[in-house]
C-alpha cells in the first residue's frame, strides 16, 4: 500500500475512534517483532534539521522492523509561528519521513499543535488553529490499533490552556474513552502506550531549582494518576514516551514508563543531558518488552550540549 493511502485510511480509522467508534481489536496469538520508536524530530530548515532527520530515517530502514511510532514533536515549531511558516515544517517534515518506508503512526506533540502562542498571529477562529492541521496531516490524535497479538494506544497529552499556552493533561473524554477501549481487550493481551508528555518520569529531579514557578505543569502529565488506574487489570508492558530528549526508564506498579533521547538530541545542537540524537528499537518476545538506544551519525554544525 502506498504510504499516502495508507495514512487516510489511518487517519480515517483513528478518527471514528476519536470519536468513540471503536475499530474491532484482532486479538491474534502473540507473535515476536521489533518496531521503532522515534520521537522529537523538530524538523527545520535550519541547524541541518532536514540532514539529519534523512539520515536517521535512512538509516532506521536498515533494521528489520515491522512499523514505527512517531512520538510528537514532528517540527519546530508549530507554536508560534505564522500559519504558513507551520504548514511548511508539516509538507518539510511529510517529505523527509518517506526515507523511512515504513507504516508510521504519529502521536501529537506540544510543537505540533498550531498558533496557539499570540505570538504567532493565528487567531483561534483560524481553520487551522491549535490541532486541526496534525489531524490533517498525520490522523487522528488518539487512537487504537492491534499488531501481532499486541494492543497499541496512542494517547494525545497536550492541552490547550485557556490563556493560549499548554500543559500535560489527558482530558476526560479522552480518559473515557481509553477506559473503555483497554476494558475490550482480554486480560492478558500486552498492551503498549504512547503518551508524548511523559505520563511518569523523574526529569525533574535531575534539573536545577527553576528561577520562577512555571504557569503551567508541562514536564509531565498532570493527571497522571487518573491515568495510571486505567492500567489496572490490564497487562500493560509499557508507556513509550518522548518530550524530554533524555532516555530514562522509570518502573512503576509493574508498567516501564521509556522515555527516549530525541532524533535531534539538543534541539540540533548536540547532546541534552548525556542523550546523543538518536531513537529506540523495540522488541517484543515471549510476551516482554525489551528497548534500546541507538544512534545514526549526525554532528550538529553548533553545539551547545546540555
Amino acid at each position: 500500500m502506498h504510504r499516502r493511502d495508507f495514512l487516510t485510511l489511518a487517519g480515517t480509522a483513528g478518527a471514528a475512534l476519536a470519536l468513540g467508534v471503536d475499530a474491532p481489536s484482532a486479538h491474534a496469538q502473540q507473535q515476536d517483532f521489533t518496531f521503532l520508536f522515534l520521537t522529537d524530530t523538530h524538523i527545520q530548515p535550519e541547524l541541518d534539521a532536514a540532514k539529519g532527520c534523512d539520515m536517521a530515517f535512512k538509516k532506521m530502514r536498515t533494521i528489520k522492523a515491522d512499523f514505527a511510532i512517531q512520538g510528537g514533536d514532528h517540527v519546530f515549531d508549530s507554536l508560534e509561528v505564522p500559519t504558513s511558516r507551520a504548514l511548511s515544517l508539516f509538507d518539510l517534515y511529510n517529505k523527509t519521513e518517506q526515507d523511512l518506508s515504513l507504516k508510521v503512526h504519529h502521536a501529537i506533540g506540544n510543537h505540533d499543535v498550531l498558533g496557539i502562542y499570540p505570538k504567532s498571529g493565528v487567531a483561534p477562529t483560524d481553520p487551522l488553529y491549535g490541532k486541526k492541521t496534525f489531524e490533517d496531516r498525520m490522523g487522528a490524535r488518539y487512537r487504537s490499533f492491534d499488531h501481532k497479538g499486541v494492543h497499541f494506544v496512542i494517547l494525545d497529552s497536550i492541552f490547550i490552556t485557556s490563556d493560549r499556552a499548554y500543559e500535560g493533561r489527558i482530558e476526560a473524554d479522552q480518559l473515557s474513552w481509553l477506559d473503555a477501549d483497554l476494558k475490550k481487550v482480554p486480560s492478558s493481551t500486552p498492551i503498549v502506550v504512547t503518551s508524548h508528555i511523559p505520563v511518569v518520569s523523574a526529569y525533574e529531579q535531575y534539573l536545577p531549582p527553576p528561577a520562577k514557578p512555571s504557569a503551567h505543569h508541562g514536564l509531565t502529565v498532570a493527571n497522571s494518576a487518573e491515568v495510571i488506574k486505567t492500567f489496572e487489570g490490564h497487562n500493560v508492558l509499557a508507556v513509550l514516551q518522548g518530550h524530554t530528549h533524555v532516555n530514562e526508564i522509570v518502573t512503576w506498579k509493574g508498567v516501564q514508563y521509556i522515555t527516549s533521547g530525541a532524533v535531534s538530541g539538543n534541539w540540533w545542537k548536540g547532546t541534552h543531558m548525556g542523550s546523543p540524537e538518536g531513537y529506540t528499537v523495540v522488541t517484543v518476545s515471549n510476551g516482554k518488552l525489551s528497548t534500546r538506544y541507538e544512534t545514526y551519525g549526525f554532528r550538529a554544525s553548533v553545539r551547545e550540549d546540555s
